[in-house]
């Protein structure tokens, strides 16, 4: 690669021709504020406050290509002052409501004020006013706390593809939204939540349901039972200053027992349980060639993403529940009847890394009997906020166990929270019953890692062949769907997660601020975590795990069967693209 000789402050360095002044900083340790920029997603240039000055001018840093003999100042009276303006002139018109903003002490806006020794503010703009949009049961948009960076668009329409929201209007009375300023739920948002996660500022954050949840545990006539995702576990810990990866599955449910869920269960269970209804679908649908390729159906962002876009695949999706809504369903039933409780007096809340769950637990198709299977779904997030509310130290808990109303989990259930997960663990499965015997190894690389799209190809014993996808984030399963409608991809079998990396970087999960992402590959990091704890469970296979083989015997019969649809599969709906 051709190199360029540029000085930064003083400091004669050598580039690769291409590489930006705000790359070139970096690499020797000079710290340049980004506010609109977010790596390989976002890069307008637009708010400015990353100007370096380049001779007599002041030019974006992260949009700006090193030239060789290029002199370039960051730290000039003439630049502390156009990023001081700048960032008066954003909070002019910003709703400055610091202390109870969900964002408070992680909002990008308010630290690069605070490093700037902003203290006072020599403009004040006409706020744009709107209401907030609480139309979604997955994300709410507050108009008035956005500062316009377009991170949330960026990543909408060029990582996810959706194509959800956008700029509306021009000059002052700008802003970002849905087609037409239409409600949020009324438009093709899959509720992901990756712009809540881009966002640098309180503009979007998830429907709280933390009022609703103190409200039920405070209800002397109710049993609330509360069951925790995977990719919860290794991110929780996040929230009380523990690095990024650190399981702390034994703390999170002490700290659940503390808060008062009277019971406390493992959603992993429920996984193994989605492995023995799908990979069952996927040996049938082999068998007929029928509703191939089978695609994975735990992601409610991924599947809303189908009815919007490629209705006429809804048959390929698997009829099965998430593993947390089938988990919902045996509680108010199964663990219902052998409690002696009525099914209407238990609240089944998820704790989940993702916000989509928050509008797939009101599904019309999901509901038994006009009863939801799950009542309440919390992201991480609120999980740690209720955590600080109620006084708990977490960092210092004592691990405890989870409650046992099924029987444990397997390590084929833990690595649902990572990309691949889903599809490993039905690969155990499906290659095992198939076969009729042990796998000489468990661990399935071929579809691990967090490329965007991994192929593999597995042989099964009676010589069917498994030609297998594993994609996450939709821009890439948008790609691989179109092939397959071209005719240019042949698969039997794809799993798909809706936000880049699974669910262990979901919408839900802690805010990570870019430059901490831009250092450490946070979706490596929490997947590592979880794969530990595969490897560390005695039993890896969920076919092998003896309390689903008993819930069988006792009740649901056999996989696919009556009880078993009735209880724990669904149908999906077409819906419109605008």
């Amino acid at each position: 690669m051709e190199k360029v000789k540029i000085m930064i402050d003083g400091l004669e360095i050598e580039v690769e021709k291409g590489t930006t002044v705000l790359e070139a900083a970096k690499e020797v340790g000079i710290h340049i504020p980004t506010l609109c920029y977010l790596k390989n997603v976002n890069e307008p240039s637009s708010c400015r406050a990353c100007v370096v000055e380049v001779g007599p001018r002041l030019i974006a840093s992260c949009t700006l290509k090193a030239e060789d003999g290029m002199n370039i100042k960051t730290n000039t009276k003439k630049v502390r002052e156009a990023r001081k303006t700048v960032v008066e002139l954003i909070l002019s018109d910003h709703k400055r409501e610091c202390t109870s903003c969900l964002r408070n002490e992680k909002c990008e806006l308010q630290s690069l004020a605070n490093n700037l020794n902003i203290r006072e503010l020599r403009f004040e703009g006409e706020r744009t006013r709107a209401e907030i949009d609480y139309s979604s049961p997955a994300i709410v948009r507050d108009i008035e706390k956005c500062i316009l960076c377009g991170r949330c668009i960026a990543t909408c329409s060029n990582v996810q593809t959706v194509n959800a929201i956008g700029f509306i209007n021009r000059g002052f009375g700008t802003i970002v939204g849905p087609s037409f300023d239409k409600p949020l739920a009324d438009s093709v948002c899959i509720n992901c939540g990756q712009c809540i996660l881009a966002c640098p500022v309180g503009a979007l954050y998830e429907h709280e349901n933390i009022n609703d949840i103190w409200r039920e545990i405070e209800n002397p006539d109710k049993l609330v039972v509360v069951q925790t995702a995977p990719a919860v576990r290794v991110a929780l810990g996040e929230e009380f200053g523990l690095p990024i990866g650190t399981r702390v599955t034994g703390k999170m449910v002490a700290a659940l027992r503390k808060i008062g869920f009277d019971k406390v269960f493992d959603t992993d269970f429920a996984a193994d349980l989605t492995i023995m209804e799908e990979g069952t679908e996927l040996i049938k649908r082999l068998e007929t060639g029928e509703n191939l390729p089978l695609m994975t159906s735990c992601c409610p962002g991924w599947v809303k993403f189908v009815e919007h876009n490629f209705p006429n695949m809804l048959e390929n999706l698997s009829t099965c529940k998430s593993p947390h809504e089938m988990e919902g369903a045996l509680i108010k039933s199964y663990f219902a009847k052998r409690m002696n409780v009525d099914p209407k007096n238990i609240v089944v809340v998820s704790i989940m890394p993702c916000t989509a769950k928050k509008f797939e637990s009101q599904r019309e198709e999901l509901s038994n009997q006009q009863m939801q299977d799950v009542d309440y779904v919390l992201t991480t997030r609120e999980l740690a906020q209720m955590i600080k509310e109620a006084g708990i130290d977490f960092v210092n808990l004592k691990d405890e166990e989870f409650d046992n109303p099924f029987g444990e989990a397997t390590g084929a259930g833990v690595i649902f929270g990572a990309t691949g997960g889903v599809a490993e663990a039905a690969l155990r499965t499906v290659f095992e019953l198939v076969a009729g015997k042990d796998l000489d190894t468990v661990d399935f690389n071929a579809v691990r890692g967090i490329e965007g799209i991994k192929e593999a190809t597995i042989e099964l014993p009676n010589g069917a062949v498994i030609n297998t996808a594993v994609i996450n984030g939709l821009g890439n399963a948008r790609k691989v769907m179109e092939l397959i409608q071209k005719g240019e991809k042949n698969y039997q079998f794809i799993e798909v997660m809706a936000c880049p990396g699974g669910c262990i970087n979901g919408g839900g999960q802690p805010i990570v601020d870019k430059e901490t992402r831009e250092n450490i590959d946070v979706k490596i990091a929490r997947s590592k975590a979880i794969y530990d704890e595969d490897k560390s469970l005695p039993i890896r296979k969920s076919h092998k795990n003896p309390y689903i083989k008993k819930i069988y015997d006792e009740f649901l019969g056999e996989p696919n069967s009556h009880l078993s649809h009735q209880l724990l599969h669904t149908n999906y709906v077409a819906r419109e693209k605008f």
